[in-house]
């Protein structure tokens, strides 16, 4: 099934997790289906057997997180095969998981996992041998256990985000890659500036300085590894998209992202106060995610603010309760006049795009 990279006993496990990842309704696969298979694995010299079957084929960094998941189920919905990164033991059993409560969508051969390692360039490139593009999703857990999220963390992210795009750029049926990056990406700047516009949007950036001081690791992180993204794909040639995402939200979000939700949450009242505190629900961030993947053959390209709301009081309460934790915590002291915020988000650019893709599928179907 591809596997690339693996210990005999690991590699054994992972085509066995195949078998009952494409085994409709737990039934053995048809000899036939067996062949049609065999007819898309990558060759031994990094090619695909068919021009058809290699477009569609991609590979999904951490596609065992709670928004890679998403992404795969999104992408498997719209036809691709999907190829899934696991870089250790836990990754698997997560997949078996998955497999047995039906979260994953597949029902035929049109999904393979991979064993590869985000600390090393050889290992992932050959793990991305043989797909026309690469969704890193960059999704890290605490290894200390923690809900949090440390400076070391984002030091690991930075690392892992230009250990992917050097990769992408060696592998020659790499065309493509968009990056999960985050809002947090764009909104901590220096409040301060009077000429500072009030307009938060694809063009902004965050301070890196700023967030530094205030030892905000986790949007140092995602702000470092897009900017290392960005030069890696500038110096290479690689077509490149990031996805700036709001606080990720959907379906027990919090018990199944607890690393990422609290460290987005650093520095919420002050988010909150100047209408920089956003959300998205995870299947409609995977969607852009596809869309704009989709879109990049024609003229998608750069940045794309990625949000469906920007938390009022309203949404701060009900934020608070699926987070069990005092309102206050996310808005802070709002007793007082309701000051109007002073900058606005604006997502205008992914908006666009979505309704312009989504007009042209009406069309044709």
């Amino acid at each position: 099934m591809g596997i690339l990279g693996a210990e005999e006993s690991t590699r054994m496990e992972l085509e066995e997790l195949h078998r009952m990842l494409v085994a409709p309704a737990g039934l053995e696969r048809r000899k036939d289906e067996e062949d049609q298979f065999k007819e898309v694995r990558v060759s031994s010299e990094g090619g695909m057997d068919t021009d058809d079957v290699e477009k569609l084929v991609v590979c999904v960094t951490s596609g065992v997180s709670y928004l890679g998941l998403a992404i795969v189920n999104e992408l498997l919905l719209r036809g691709y095969s999907v190829r899934i990164i696991a870089e250790n033991q836990e990754d698997i059993d997560r997949l078996r998981e998955m497999e047995t409560s039906g979260e994953m969508r597949s029902t035929n051969d049109n999904i393979s996992v991979v064993m590869a390692n985000l600390t090393e360039i050889e290992s992932l490139s050959e793990a991305f041998q043989g797909c026309r593009g690469v969704f890193h999703t960059s999704a890290f857990i605490d290894p200390a256990g923690l809900s949090g999220y440390t400076k070391y963390m984002a030091e690991i992210e930075v690392k892992a985000s230009e250990n992917v795009m050097k990769a992408c750029a060696r592998t020659p049926s790499v065309r493509k890659c968009v990056l999960t990056s985050s809002l947090l990406a764009c909104i901590w700047r220096d409040n301060s500036q009077y000429d500072l516009s009030s307009l938060v949007n694809h063009d902004s950036w965050s301070d890196e300085s700023l967030c530094t001081d205030k030892k905000l690791w986790y949007s140092l992180g995602k702000l470092r590894a897009e900017k290392v993204a960005w030069r890696v794909a500038k110096e290479s040639g690689l077509k490149l998209a990031t996805i700036c995402a709001a606080l990720t939200t959907g379906p027990e979000f919090y018990r199944k992202n607890p690393t990422p939700t609290i460290a987005y949450l650093k520095g919420a009242q002050e988010m909150y106060a100047n209408g920089l505190l956003a959300t998205v629900d995870v299947n409609r961030l995977a969607g852009a995610h596809v869309r704009v993947f989709g879109a990049m053959d024609k003229n998608a390209q750069g940045r794309y603010l990625c949000f469906d709301n920007v938390v009022g009081r309203d949404e701060a309460e009900k934020l608070a309760r699926e987070l069990e934790m005092p309102t206050n915590k996310i808005c802070g002291d709002v007793s007082g006049d309701i000051i109007p915020a002073r900058f606005q988000l604006s997502n205008e650019k992914l908006s666009g795009l979505m309704s312009t893709t989504f007009r042209h599928c009406y069309s044709e179907c």
